[in-house]
């Protein structure tokens, strides 16, 4: 047997600063010939690698677990700031135990302790207006070298940290977005290798970033603080266990460096004639212009907790394709690729030379640089030559959402080299792949993983370029199923439910952005702050559902059952004889009302539907979590909306108000309907789309559900005729004019009109990209029955105009695998993986000659039962590799 790997602490590879009593371990279990599945398991925690390696000394053991999960919770509470190295083992079948695995470490951060440093700031201006990024920093001295050394920082703004001349880590637009009011993440990094003997200096930038730049549509200030403040601790630990602590205080000293201006939205100026290589490196004093910090006065009250999901770095670096000449002096690098980020620049040019950086996602018909959906984000950088030898220099305290970007200020036509475009997202791993036939398809799977790359940045955002760039609620909510495929984001949205809880109002009505700016512009204006709107607020309840159903971890449920119950009871407070009014968003950008005959989506049936949803699935967390009596008394409540909706929207008919595309995959999808009504709706939705001439109306809403709906009520292959329409409205539109992310709009340009309403136009928006989870699991089908992906289900659907389809994802076991293929005498092929620990159930359609089943070399046979005439359902399906072949015509 080989030993368990991918080892991970509250899901995340060696963290540096878990703030939770009793974390979580776990682990996967390696492929092997024979069937796997674990039957026990052992952890062992040690203080040292040595001590674990050597088994002695021990902080803890679990012993033998009978159980064949791998994950645990550690039976003990750490202390703050302890590093622990773990190991686990397995047993499997026949009492066959594993090697240990090799030893993994986490360490804990402050568990709630106070920090002990001050708040420090250094104003540079006055308020207002975007202001120079801050240089501060410290002097320490030691006599010996400590064993271990660590940095914990944070700030309201954004840092980067320094020490002796060297940047610390690779992370940007640290420590993130929250509501600096109520919890404020934290940083902590290893610079035992950077601390000598004698003379020692730290040090940050310091930046406004989201606490004190622009946010929001109004282009206001300072949500959350007048000026940006940074806090940090060096930690210095002995040989002999002691421990020197030094913090930030009255001691440091500050100048308003190289960084003439720096915001979100406009941009960053860098003045590279200001520039001291030296600024943070160790010696005997401080230069000239550095004048000492304030403490801050203000008292900080929020929550300093560790960072619990991976930081925003550098995912990938981008060459340009071309530089074109648009005007005299002006050249525009087109990447290739829409994203967000920042460009690297690399330039030589006489000292004081001023280059101007503007930045945008297309082109005009002229060629020129298309900025009109920017709206009033200015977008652009400028940086001020020092002169001498090549110069390369990227922004740190901006980002933006962009594929071209326009140079100016160069006298000579730039080499391409002259910019790199630097990919800025959450650090997620990959985790799931589809890939099909249909060349547009693929790439309709590539912007679909583009888009949540430049949109998972910290928080879910809506678009990465324009003046808004918020986490929406209905946009993060319909796309999470689709996310949790793609890339390994479950500590992420674990962040983000965070940020729903810290926003959900006293009343229960979870908001329409997390962080919510817009409760902070409502106070300032005296005003009652807006939320609670049906398909966004629902994300503080369908979120941890997905989380749980895609881990199988209950703790994604028990960290928000409560603002999940307290949503549901807001809803049925406001609620009137069981449904819900209008609410602000419908439908979003839906193209129901283009014709006068075709009305939109009742917002009130909308926000009925999700009440429902909501409910129920209040009720099962309910279930799941032992809250019995919470429980029955959220089916009553499910039940009595279902009574309202029927009567409030459906007719005898089976017609559903507004009879649009949306209004009936929302009730279908959810469950609104009784049995003998259902094919009558459906009747009425095939109804629907063809008087569209067999196109979606659907808007943010509809759209992730019209696809699986139509497959699971027999209609698959007019969900893949959807799926292949190359006209507006539909995904392969854009891609067939060239988007490299998803649009806003089905309408954001077309060939027919150009450009759409630049007032909410953005090319990189992931709403319509929630289709991925349909081709996930009904196109290439790959799904599960129950959570955690312990047993799959694979349903492999080939559908008119796809030769073949395939699709993989790494699950909490392993990586698993589900795809066919058409032969050219008539049959298909389907091959599945089930990952170790793993069983599955296959659902095949077959024609009446019947399947071949070849399975892996020492599997347990599994069981093929024809459920019904062409459908035969395969039962005990054991980890390994399997293939079938299904004979005849009809593929």
């Amino acid at each position: 047997m080989r030993p368990p790997h991918s080892l991970l602490c509250e899901y995340l590879v060696n963290p540096q600063n878990v703030d939770l009593a009793r974390p979580q371990l776990s682990w996967k279990l390696a492929n092997r010939s024979e069937c796997t599945c674990q039957i026990g398991c052992e952890v062992r925690v040690a203080a040292t690698e040595k001590n674990l390696r050597s088994k002695r000394r021990l902080v803890w053991e679990s012993g033998r677990v009978r159980s064949a999960l791998t994950a645990m919770r550690i039976g003990f509470d750490p202390a703050p700031h302890s590093r622990l190295w773990w190991a686990v083992r397995e047993w499997g079948e026949g009492e066959q135990v594993s090697p240990w695995s090799k030893p993994a470490q986490f360490s804990i951060g402050f568990r709630g302790g106070d920090w002990p440093a001050n708040w420090i700031e250094f104003p540079t201006g006055p308020t207002g207006q975007a202001n120079p990024a801050r240089l501060l920093r410290g002097n320490f001295s030691i006599i010996e070298l400590p064993r271990r050394a660590t940095i914990f920082m944070t700030a309201i703004g954004l840092f980067e940290p320094w020490l002796n001349g060297q940047r610390v880590g690779c992370d940007f637009l640290l420590p993130g977005w929250t509501d600096y009011s109520q919890r404020i993440e934290t940083m902590a990094y290893d610079v035992t290798a950077l601390v000598r003997t004698g003379m020692n200096r730290w040090g940050a930038w310091l930046g406004d970033g989201w606490a004190c730049g622009r946010l929001g549509f109004q282009g206001r200030r300072n949500f959350y603080s007048a000026e940006p403040a940074l806090l940090g601790v060096l930690r210095l630990e002995a040989e002999d266990g002691s421990v020197c602590w030094i913090g930030t205080g009255a001691d440091w000293t500050g100048w308003d460096s190289p960084i003439r201006s720096a915001d979100l939205y406009d941009g960053e100026c860098y003045d590279a004639r200001r520039e001291d290589p030296s600024w943070c490196q160790a010696g005997p004093g401080y230069s000239s212009g550095w004048q000492p910090v304030q403490l801050r006065k203000e008292r900080v009250t929020a929550e300093l907790l560790g960072k619990s999901s991976e930081p925003v770095r550098t995912v990938a670096e981008l060459s340009a394709q071309s530089v074109i000449q648009s005007n005299t002096g002006v050249w525009i690098f087109d990447l290739g690729q829409n994203i967000a980020g920042v460009v690297r620049l690399r330039v030589q040019a006489k000292r004081g030379t001023r280059l101007t950086l503007r930045h945008g996602e297309m082109l005009r018909p002229d060629g020129s640089l298309y900025i009109e959906n920017l709206r009033s984000a200015r977008c652009t950088d400028t940086y001020i030559c020092r002169g001498g030898e090549t110069e390369i220099w990227n922004p740190r305290f901006t980002f933006h959402g962009f594929r071209y970007v326009e140079i100016s200020g160069l006298k000579t036509r730039p080499q391409r080299d002259a910019v790199t475009g630097l990919v800025w997202s959450s650090d997620l791993a990959d985790t799931g792949g589809f890939a099909c036939s249909q060349p547009l398809i693929n790439r309709l799977q590539s912007n679909i993983r583009w888009g949540q790359i430049g949109n998972f940045l910290d928080v879910p955002t809506d678009c990465p370029q324009r003046d808004e760039r918020l986490g929406w609620t209905g946009d993060a909510q319909v796309f999470t199923p689709t996310a949790l495929f793609n890339f390994a984001a479950v500590p992420f949205l674990r962040k983000y439910c965070a940020d729903l809880r810290d926003a959900q109002s006293k009343d229960g009505a979870f908001p329409d952005v997390a962080p919510d700016v817009f409760a902070i512009e409502a106070r300032r204006e005296g005003r009652d702050s807006v939320g609670g709107n049906a398909a966004w607020a629902d994300a503080g309840v369908i979120i941890p559902w997905a989380l749980y159903a895609e881990t199988g971890d209950k703790t994604h449920l028990e960290e928000n059952f409560s603002a999940m119950c307290r949503w549901v009871e807001y809803q049925e407070r406001t609620a009137v004889n069981g449904l819900r009014p209008d609410t602000a968003y419908g439908d979003w950008v839906a193209t129901e009302a283009v014709r006068a005959d075709w009305a939109p989506t009742p917002s009130d049936l909308i926000g009925t539907a999700y009440f429902a949803r909501s409910t129920v699935l209040t009720a099962r967390a309910a279930e799941v979590l032992g809250e019995k009596r919470v429980g029955k008394k959220f089916r009553r409540l499910h039940g009595k909306i279902l009574a309202a909706f029927r009567r409030g929207y459906v007719a005898p008919s089976g017609r559903l108000v507004g009879d649009t595309q949306t209004a009936y995959a929302l009730a279908l999808a959810f469950d609104l309907l009784p049995p003998p009504m259902r094919p009558a709706a459906v009747r009425y939705l095939l109804r629907s789309i063809e008087r569209r001439g067999y196109h979606l109306s659907t808007g943010f809403v509809g759209t992730p559900l019209i696809c699986p709906v139509l497959t699971a009520h027999g209609q698959h292959d007019l969900a893949a005729r959807l799926l292949l329409n190359e006209d507006y409205p539909s995904w392969l539109m854009p891609v067939k004019n060239g988007a490299t992310t998803m649009w806003e709009r089905w309408n954001s340009w077309t060939p027919e009109d150009g450009f759409g309403p630049v007032g909410m136009n953005s090319f990189n928006h992931y709403a319509f990209g929630a289709v991925g989870e349909w081709l996930y699991r009904d196109v290439a089908g790959l799904g599960q029955l129950g959570v955690g992906w312990k047993h799959l289900h694979f349903v492999p659907r080939p559908a008119p105009g796809l030769d073949h389809a395939e699709a993989w994802h790494e699950t909490p076991e392993g990586r698993a695998e589900c795809g066919w293929r058409r032969y050219a005498r008539g049959g298909c092929d389907f091959e599945f993986l089930v990952p170790p620990n793993s069983t599955a159930t296959a659902t095949l359609t077959v024609a009446s000659a019947g399947v071949k089943m070849i399975k892996p070399k020492h599997a347990a046979a599994a069981r093929l039962l024809e459920i019904e005439p062409g459908v035969v359902r395969v039962e005990d399906i054991g980890p390994g590799r399997w293939r079938f072949r299904a004979r005849g015509t009809g593929y």
